[in-house]
């Protein structure tokens, strides 16, 4: 049997698969947790991971390997290697000032023309101009700029400041590839022209050039001090629609505390309102995006409300009757990002004295999220992303009302995939695939 290994370094913690490399099989897994907080030092991600590695049996009879993670994060490094500052995490909002420069400068819709995204808090390019108008000496100090997952992906395979990995501070040597390049808002997406990088977007938001890695296409693969063959790796979403099997025509609806809806498409996607993000994906097609604030949340408070758990509360919501007997929640609870509608609030509508019941009430609960989600898929439709099946995951989707309801809402046929590790299986697919190569 040959084994591969597949890591997904998330916000929360490292999970680490070894799989079947022909079979796709769990052989074994592991896990660590990462400290909370929206600015974090990398060596912790490196710490974990290694924890991980142990936590699974380790790594000594893998053939190959890939690595999976948070997207946008900003790693800086400088000459000799080292990390320059804490990484500033996709979830840290203080530099949103700076995309607002950066529309101001450049034009969303030029922005969105050059790199499918138009900037907001998230992208690694706000961060980089944050930190060349907050922080000037540790911008200057910069030499190479990296993703959480590209770093990690580098000191696994040996490389690091002279004094802490064998193969020392070789910046050239850093790769990634085009799902996470693509988030970062200084990278064009374009399979049919060739993707790259573009430096003048790099310059704009540093104040000059630095060392980027080296994008990988989906089959390159590079070594580890071991000579193991090392595939690119890829950003969360993208390694979870690969451990899905998503295919054109599918869109992944996640259910967590917020909500995303991205599609597999061949075609590239640009939207000048900023509301679908055109990622790139790890295959060589596109993974457009986007994102709810409103999703399980939702069923949280009308669970709370109804001083019910979550089976009760899916048990009263399949007691209605589908429209809740007019009784209708609009799930804004905290303002919404897709429609931009950031100071709205929630509001229940269609109350009389027959529709006002636990019933109707848990019912509008469910369908007022998933139209919530809905509104994603029309985004993506309305720039011609075909979506002809729904794959529900996260923590929502356990939801039995959830799972029968959604095909009601959503519009299309729907399925449920059991409960899995899908960015790591996804990170394990991929080191399968660069043996074949």
């Amino acid at each position: 049997m040959t084994l591969v290994m597949g890591v997904d370094s998330s916000t929360q913690s490292c999970k680490v698969v070894i799989t079947d490399a022909e079979t796709g099989a769990i052989v074994r897994e592991g896990r660590a947790s990462h400290p909370p907080g929206t600015e974090v030092d990398p060596a912790a991600w490196w710490r974990a991971l290694e924890a991980a590695i142990a936590d699974a049996g380790g790594d000594a009879d893998i053939a190959a390997w890939a690595i999976g993670g948070q997207q946008h994060g900003m790693v800086v490094l400088d000459a000799e290697g080292r990390v320059i500052r804490p990484a500033l995490l996709w979830n840290d909002t203080r530099s949103a000032q700076a995309a607002t420069d950066l529309i101001a400068e450049f034009g969303a819709e030029a922005l969105a023309e050059r790199t499918g995204l138009v900037p907001v808090a998230s992208f690694t390019i706000t961060k980089l101009r944050w930190l060349r108008d907050t922080e000037p000496d540790n911008a200057a100090r910069v030499a190479a700029v990296a993703l959480p997952h590209d770093w990690l992906t580098w000191r696994l395979r040996g490389f690091g400041p002279v004094d802490e990995s064998p193969r020392g501070p070789d910046l050239s040597e850093l790769v990634t590839d085009r799902s996470d390049a693509s988030g970062t808002g200084y990278f064009r997406p374009a399979a049919s022209v060739g993707d790259e990088y573009d430096r003048d977007l790099l310059v704009a938001a540093l104040g000059r050039d630095a060392q980027l890695p080296r994008v990988l296409g989906p089959t390159e693969w590079v070594t580890d001090a071991r000579g193991r063959r090392v595939g690119g790796g890829a950003g969360d979403n993208a390694g979870a629609a690969l451990g899905l099997n998503a295919r054109p025509g599918d869109a992944v609806v996640s259910i967590g505390t917020s909500g995303t809806v991205f599609a597999v498409s061949e075609e590239r996607t640009i939207d000048p309102s900023g509301t679908v993000a055109g990622f790139a994906d790890c295959t060589g097609r596109y993974l457009p995006l986007v994102a709810t604030l409103n999703a399980a949340r939702v069923l949280d408070a009308i669970a709370g409300l109804l001083a019910v758990d979550h089976a009760e509360l899916s048990r009263l919501a399949l007691a209605a009757e589908p429209g809740a007997g007019g009784l209708a929640l609009v799930p804004y609870f905290e303002g919404e990002r897709t429609p931009n509608l950031p100071d709205a609030t929630a509001s229940l509508t269609g109350m009389t004295l027959a529709s006002t019941t636990r019933e109707n009430l848990a019912r509008a609960a469910v369908e007022g999220m998933l139209s919530g989600l809905t509104a994603g898929m029309d985004a993506l439709r309305a720039l011609g992303v075909p979506i002809e099946r729904a794959l529900l995951v996260g923590g929502g989707a356990q939801s039995e009302a959830v799972r029968r309801i959604a095909p009601l809402v959503l519009g299309v046929p729907v399925e449920v995939p059991e409960p899995g590790e899908y960015v790591a299986l996804g990170a394990a697919r991929q080191a399968a695939a660069v043996l074949q190569d």
